[in-house]
């Protein structure tokens, strides 16, 4: 016989954070040399902006200010493998303020490019789809955001 009983599941939270120069994103290069948005999971005693402020420091070493939130996904609809937990991830725009790449545990390196160059994906953090979402995004300045 079935429960009745509902089963709670907890479902996770990650941020990607999108900084442009021009027409270039910016990524940066994974430990196993592949590229993705700067991001990770949203620490639970901080906030979506807090969380926005440190990834960017860790991961790209600069500061940016948040410009608007381009999507809220379901990581496991968009991204491979499927997971067996929940993630929900968020697209954040962010405006470059200052500061410059520094060698850190997370990150080899980073950079920025365009559309038309991208180096290869780290495909279970962000997808080429995602990526040109966030290009899209950027360019209109009525961008609705997106929700799963």
């Amino acid at each position: 016989r079935l429960s009745r009983k509902r089963k709670y599941f907890r479902k996770f939270a990650g941020q990607s954070e999108n900084v442009f120069k021009g027409d270039k994103i910016l990524l940066v290069q994974e430990s196993d040399g592949r590229w993705s948005i700067p991001g990770g999971w949203v620490d639970a005693l901080a906030s979506v902006k807090e969380n926005t402020i440190r990834e960017l420091q860790e991961e790209a070493g600069i500061e940016a200010q948040i410009v608007k939130v381009i999507a809220i996904l379901d990581r496991n609809i968009h991204n491979t493998p499927r997971y067996a937990y929940g993630i929900t991830k968020i697209f954040i725009e962010c405006s470059y303020l200052g500061g410059a790449f520094k060698p850190n545990i997370e990150t080899l390196d980073s950079g920025y490019f365009s559309l038309d160059e991208l180096p290869e994906l780290a495909e279970e953090k962000v997808t080429l789809e995602q990526i040109k979402m966030c290009f899209k995004a950027h360019f209109d300045d009525n961008w609705q955001c997106l929700c799963d």
